[in-house]
């Protein structure tokens, strides 16, 4: 017999209502703040062609040989500076957002629904997340990337491994995707209400940083669209908020490598304010669904410390949107708009038509699976019924 190419499904049963599964995707994050979790999981994240786009050949050799074997001990005493006892805060809060999204869902849909979180590197893996959904019969899925906005190093890199796990499934489920959501009203209007409510505690700042993750100028000028949609996202923050455009500052972040990013620098940005009579900042990263270490450690400890270094006399930084009611809400009006037609409300659900209809589908499965004994060798098993 030939080796089967793609999964063998021979437990499939025709009884069983099919459901829809939501496939909530964020980066990643090692198990563990240590140097031995750090390397397979940098290798991983540094590897993917879509984050790092230089020839293969070479950038191994570097990788390898080089950021292997300096950075993981570097990353994990950063990384042990925000976890905490229930591990890494991304997955942590990562996994509320999906816990969030699939109460309000169960509330509101008729068709059976399971919400998963899969990472994009590290666990719980696309596979693992995907092979849950195929556990609860998700016939149809809809991937949600817990990105703002569109780049093609991390929403790109999502449906990247979402494809290549479905490419070794015998039986591929309708996809659907969810690329971007910069300017969603809802979206605008949390991050304001987040803003406000800093203000009403402490008080307006000199400037507004509104900080994102950066990418390589190259990558904009060969058309990632990321540059556009984070200054999108904060001119729709500053027509909300009613302030003044010019107390409100775009920057980006995390860089890496010696090649240019996007600029302002946020680094550079908070070092130049205090000479510039700009004493008191707030600092937000409208591109982060979920805290992490970008947002603990790198803005609200290290960027601190160069502000105040600098002269600065007031920084403060307004946390992510993260699992507070607000964003679930958002994401959940998200999903359930990219689901029509896929669903049904509660209300709409004839339970006793859809197990008659199911029934039926078993009864003929059985049939021809007695006319055809053999069916297990020519067509991957008999169905279970």
């Amino acid at each position: 017999m030939p080796k089967n190419l793609f999964t063998v499904e021979r437990d499939y049963e025709h009884e069983r209502e099919q459901a829809v599964g939501i496939l909530v995707a964020n980066l990643g994050t090692p198990e563990a703040p240590t140097a031995k979790a750090l390397r397979p999981y940098l290798g991983q994240f540094l590897w993917d062609p879509r984050v790092v786009e230089y020839s293969r050949p070479l950038w191994w050799l570097i990788l390898n040989g080089i950021i292997l074997r300096l950075r993981p001990k570097n990353s994990a005493k950063l990384y042990a500076n925000v976890w905490t006892d229930e591990g890494s805060p991304l997955l942590t809060v990562s996994q509320g957002i999906a816990d969030g999204i699939q109460q309000r869902l169960a509330e509101r849909i008729g068709t059976p629904v399971h919400t998963v979180l899969g990472m994009t590197y590290g666990e719980p893996s696309m596979q693992r997340a995907l092979a849950e959904l195929k556990a609860a019969n998700c016939r149809r899925v809809l991937v949600l990337p817990l990105y703002p906005h569109y780049s093609s190093s991390t929403v790109g890199s999502v449906f990247d491994a979402v494809a290549k796990e479905l490419m070794t499934w015998r039986w591929v489920p309708e996809l659907r995707t969810i690329h971007q959501y910069p300017d969603r009203p809802a979206f605008i209007e949390a991050l304001a209400n987040r803003v406000r409510a800093h203000w009403a505690e402490h008080g307006e700042p000199d400037r507004l940083v509104t900080s994102y993750h950066g990418i390589p100028k190259r990558y904009f000028l060969n058309g990632d669209p990321y540059h556009c949609q984070c200054h999108k996202t904060t001119r729709l923050l500053v027509e909300e908020l009613g302030c003044d455009p010019d107390k409100v500052v775009v920057t980006f972040q995390s860089l890496f490598g010696r090649e240019e990013w996007l600029k302002p620098y946020t680094e550079d940005t908070l070092h130049a304010m205090p000479g510039a009579g700009i004493k008191k900042v707030d600092v937000i990263c409208p591109g982060f669904a979920a805290d992490c270490l970008e947002t603990i450690d790198e803005i609200d400890r290290e960027y601190r410390e160069v502000f105040e270094e600098a002269g600065g006399e007031e920084y403060r930084y307004i946390p992510c949107l993260n699992d507070d009611d607000d964003h679930i809400d958002l994401l959940t009006d998200l999903v359930t708009d990219n689901l029509g037609g896929w669903v049904g409300a509660a209300e709409q659900r004839d339970g006793v038509a859809v197990e008659a209809d199911l029934q039926q589908t078993a009864d003929l499965a059985s049939a021809l699976a007695a006319r055809c004994p053999r069916a297990d060798a020519g067509l991957g098993g008999s169905p279970k019924a």
